[in-house]
């Protein structure tokens, strides 16, 4: 007699040679269309499947688990974060969660320098000049942005990301500072010059740069408030590769149209895909860059998630512990 396949459903399409995998495994049902799911087909998904492989824009809260099945044991998060599902529910069902740790570090770093230098730059506004005729040649004076050789540097959150982005400004002559939950190893820090502060309020004040590489948690909500973006300099440049929610939104906007600083470069946004009009405006007033939540998106690292997913449900499946669990205590 043939042993069933569990039933597997993906959210959203991923990476073809992951597809192909999931369906020689399982019995995979694939969104071949790519469409995020409705509330109503999430409902029925979690009715029917063993395993759930969602992704970061699908909402797995607490009201979406009550309605799971019995059948369903594992939802396998397609991505890093898992602030889109309430793990402590899940927990509560008797359903696992996994996550893809680690796969993204390098890519996301690589976007948060781009950023960085982007604003500071203002390589966005010049990519844009020639192709609408804009362009009346050379001039002294014209064009003119912020050299970040020498600048100061301020990372919140010195995981895997804020540490590859470290390493990447070191090499740009930037003075690494950093806020932590705790000092990273001593080598690290003695490696990469960098100044530890305990103090958010007091490094945002010193800061040229200010990035946002922390995870998103009910503690980290605007962790960048209305009173905290007030420390930071005039002069100051804000990037923002985390999650949208770390900031408080409309407080930057606020701040960049009165022109409280110098600029900012943002690839998630507090309520995306919605993005508020108001800096759509400071986009075309080359106030803000504006990035559509492509941190993290090479084809490699989305293969690489992809695997991890396979590797989680594959030894869920197998009677093993997956190698990425979540547990409620660690979002």
């Amino acid at each position: 007699m043939v042993k069933k396949k569990p039933l597997v459903v993906l959210t959203r399409k991923l990476p073809d040679v992951i597809e192909t995998r999931m369906r020689e495994l399982f019995d995979a049902r694939l969104n071949i269309d790519d469409k995020p799911m409705s509330q109503e087909d999430l409902i029925a998904a979690v009715r029917s499947a063993d395993v759930l492989v969602p992704t970061v824009t699908d909402r797995i809260d607490a009201a979406l688990i009550e309605q799971a099945g019995s059948q369903l044991k594992l939802i396998a998060n397609f991505g890093n974060g898992v602030d889109n599902i309430d793990v402590a529910a899940a927990a509560k069902r008797g359903i696992t969660v996994t996550n893809t740790p680690g796969v993204l570090t390098q890519d996301t770093a690589d976007m948060t320098m781009a950023l960085i230098l982007a604003v500071a730059r203002r390589i966005v506004e010049g990519a844009e000049v020639i192709p609408h005729g804009h362009w009346g040649g050379w001039s002294p004076t014209w064009m003119l942005g912020t050299r970040i050789t020498g600048k100061r540097l301020g990372i919140v959150g010195m995981g895997r990301i804020g540490q590859a982005l470290a390493y990447r400004a070191r090499a740009f002559g930037l003075q690494i500072h950093y806020h932590n939950r705790r000092h990273v190893a001593a080598a690290i820090e003695e490696e990469l010059e960098a100044t530890y502060w305990e103090s958010l309020d007091q490094m945002l004040a010193r800061m040229d740069i200010v990035s946002v590489n922390c995870p998103h948690t009910p503690a980290t909500f605007h962790l960048l408030s209305a009173r905290r973006l007030q420390q930071l300099r005039p002069q100051a440049i804000l990037v923002n590769t985390a999650r949208g929610e770390i900031i408080d939104e409309t407080a930057l906007i606020e701040m960049l149209e009165a022109g409280e600083l110098a600029g900012a470069g943002l690839d998630v946004f507090e309520h995306e895909p919605a993005i508020n009009e108001r800096l759509l405006k400071l986009a075309e007033a080359g106030k803000v860059t504006l990035l559509p939540h492509m941190g993290s998106a090479t084809r490699e690292g989305r293969v690489d998630m992809g695997e991890k997913v396979l590797i989680n449900v594959k030894m869920f499946m197998d009677g093993h512990r997956p190698p990425d669990r979540v547990l409620p205590s660690a979002t």
